[in-house]
């Protein structure tokens, strides 16, 4: 009898071992299956995602820019330097009286687009381009009461001064104005 109980332990032993085997072979297929459905997952979602964004770039940008629809995204732009390269403008403002001059380093970055604007070999302004950016400039900061050159209404004044530019060489022009630096006294 006790080499019948060595067989049954035997038989035994071996038969919950076969089991196991098919059960870790599914436990292995459901985790391969779980990982490859997460991953699927995880790719739908972000294709959703980058093709929501990507809808909401409108196409184009500058040319087409009507009030109030906010920042556009467009081609990088060409930025000049208003006045002179290393001094920037100097005017005096606030009336031939005030006293007040304005010493400011001004660029505006034009679109690259506009073939009457930019010289696409050299990137820089056409010279008539550049005569009338300039005069444009002078006439708006000069014209400009001391006011409007608070720091609250800053964004305000680059808006003006865009649309001016935009208004003399053509709407679309001028994609935005940056001022890097302002002395006023």
């Amino acid at each position: 009898m006790p080499e019948e109980e060595k067989e049954a332990e035997v038989d035994s032993a071996v038969a919950p071992a076969v089991p196991p085997t098919k059960s870790k072979n599914k436990t292995i297929i459901m985790v391969v299956a779980l990982v490859i459905v997460g991953l699927a997952l995880a790719a739908g979602i972000s294709l959703f995602v980058v093709t929501k964004v990507m809808g909401d770039i409108p196409n184009g940008g500058g040319a087409g820019d009507e009030e109030g629809v906010g920042k556009r995204y467009h081609d990088p732009g060409v930025f000049v330097k208003l006045g002179d390269a290393k001094e920037g403008i100097l005017v005096n403002v606030g009336g031939p009286r005030s006293g007040k001059f304005l010493k400011a380093s001004i660029i505006v970055e034009f679109n690259p687009g506009k073939k009457a604007v930019i010289n696409e070999e050299t990137n820089s302004l056409y010279p008539d381009a550049e005569i009338k950016v300039n005069d444009v400039a002078t006439q708006f900061l000069r014209g400009t009461s001391l006011e409007d050159f608070d720091a609250d209404k800053q964004e305000e004044f680059k808006k003006q001064l865009k649309d001016a530019l935009n208004m003399a060489l053509g709407s679309g022009s001028v994609y935005d104005v940056y001022i890097t630096s302002f002395l006023l006294q």
